[in-house]
């Protein structure tokens, strides 16, 4: 066969070569409109969380509720499904409203739009609910105004926390009354109360129980001076859930102890007693050891909080019998006589703290504490005097159950057995880790 022959038969099997190499390659063959028609896009995998707009709702409404309000406010304008999240009532059930004024506070306060806002649109949302105040009464002023306005909504926990006096003592009494009082009335199920500092009153309390008795487990209502012991007693005949409470030294009776300790009340677990003197020489009521004694046998695990600022000569009535404090903090100075006592009469003591007591050793002290108080686990010692080798005792005496000791190496007096270099190492070796005394800053 000739070249001429040969090569007419080579066009039809060029063509059906193309034709198959076309098939296989599209790009090759088709225009670039063709080509882009069959490009396919590539399949969105729901699993994906590379695309922040397909994020799931719980992981938003968990990431937005750790922003300050007003970075969630600039993020619900990244997208549609920000912006609804930014809605849901989830997110609106714990807030904290922080009220200051530029003058005198360096915090940053809630913008006033963004307030209006959430009463507006959220206040039927709201649960858990504080206000934090300067020391200004406009700010004392615009949280009240603020709660009386939450008259939809229900709430469970409402803590009102003044970062300076005076705050909400400023205020009218009557017009801070009616504020609390929309709350008391419309949450009905209202079981934390954080209230210090605040000029409440018993008829208040009587709101607060006739709508909340059912549900009240918490009552913090330390400085509050317009209540009396009538009307911290209604609350604990009322409230029989009520678990936690926290007041002022004489709002603290005999009758108050026995009504938490009546069978139809629950086990309280903790009671925190602010023993303050306002003037110098005031005189103090005694609690008769039997009420104490009724508060053991109810409730035999329930934490004692004292904290003491009085000055010396005001302790008469204190510690002349047992009584059952676990944690005990002195903020003023104390005598060697009183600290006697405390070794005497507080066997379930768990943590003392010490901010002074003068230029007396508290050697003996310090061991019978460490004899009679054998759930002792935490010490601090302030300004205050021991001699290393009655330091090396008590720590010897307590043992490892010490998880917290805080001691200032002004304390600690050297003596003929133990020098201030040395006794770190006997510490440790008696703790079973290594201690060191606290140092006092040098600026």
């Amino acid at each position: 066969m000739s070249n001429t022959q040969n090569s007419s038969l080579r066009p039809p099997r060029m063509k059906r070569r193309l034709s198959r190499d076309c098939e296989d390659s599209t790009s090759s063959c088709e225009g670039p409109a063709d080509s882009y028609k069959r490009v396919r896009q590539p399949a969105e995998d729901p699993g994906d969380l590379s695309n922040w707009a397909r994020l799931p709702q719980e992981i938003l409404l968990h990431i937005f509720q750790y922003l300050p309000l007003l970075d969630r406010a600039f993020a619900s304008q990244v997208c549609r499904s920000w912006n609804q999240a930014f809605h849901m009532p989830e997110l609106w059930r714990c807030f904290e409203f922080e009220l200051n004024q530029p003058a005198s506070s360096y915090l940053k306060a809630t913008h006033p739009d963004l307030i209006k806002q959430i009463i507006k649109k959220h206040s039927n949302h709201l649960q858990y609910v504080s206000f934090k105040v300067d020391s200004s009464t406009e700010s004392a002023e615009a949280a009240c105004d603020i709660l009386s306005q939450l008259v939809n909504c229900s709430l469970k926990t409402l803590g009102l926390i003044s970062t300076a006096r005076p705050s909400f003592m400023e205020l009218p009494k009557s017009h801070f009354i009616s504020a609390l009082t929309v709350v008391f009335v419309n949450s009905k199920s209202l079981s934390s109360l954080k209230i210090d500092d605040t000029p409440v009153d018993d008829p208040s309390l009587k709101v607060l129980v006739a709508n909340n008795s059912d549900t009240l487990k918490l009552l913090k209502m330390s400085s509050c001076p317009h209540v009396s012991p009538a009307g911290i007693l209604c609350v604990a005949d009322q409230c029989h859930g009520l678990r936690e409470l926290a007041l002022n030294y004489h709002l603290l009776s005999d009758e108050l102890l026995l009504a938490l300790s009546s069978e139809k009340h629950v086990h309280l677990e903790h009671l925190r007693i602010d023993v303050v003197s306002e003037n110098p020489g005031q005189q103090f009521h005694t609690i008769k050891k039997s009420s104490w004694d009724a508060m053991v046998r109810h409730s035999p695990k329930f934490n004692l909080v004292m904290y003491f600022f009085l000055y010396e000569d005001e302790f008469g009535p204190f510690f002349r019998d047992e009584i059952p404090v676990t944690h005990l903090y002195f903020g003023r100075s104390v005598s060697k006589e009183v600290l006697g006592r405390v070794g005497m009469n507080c066997p379930r003591l768990v943590e003392l703290v010490v901010c002074a007591n003068g230029l007396r050793p508290l050697d003996e002290e310090l061991i019978r504490i460490a004899e009679r108080c054998q759930h002792l686990s935490a010490i601090g010692l302030g300004e205050c005097e021991v001699s290393c080798s009655a330091f090396v005792e008590f720590v010897k005496m307590c043992g490892r159950r010490l998880s917290q000791l805080s001691i200032m190496e002004e304390v600690l007096i050297p003596d003929h057995k133990y020098s201030l270099d040395e006794i770190h190492w006997e510490v440790s070796k008696h703790l079973g880790r290594v201690w060191f005394p606290d140092m006092m800053p040098t600026w």
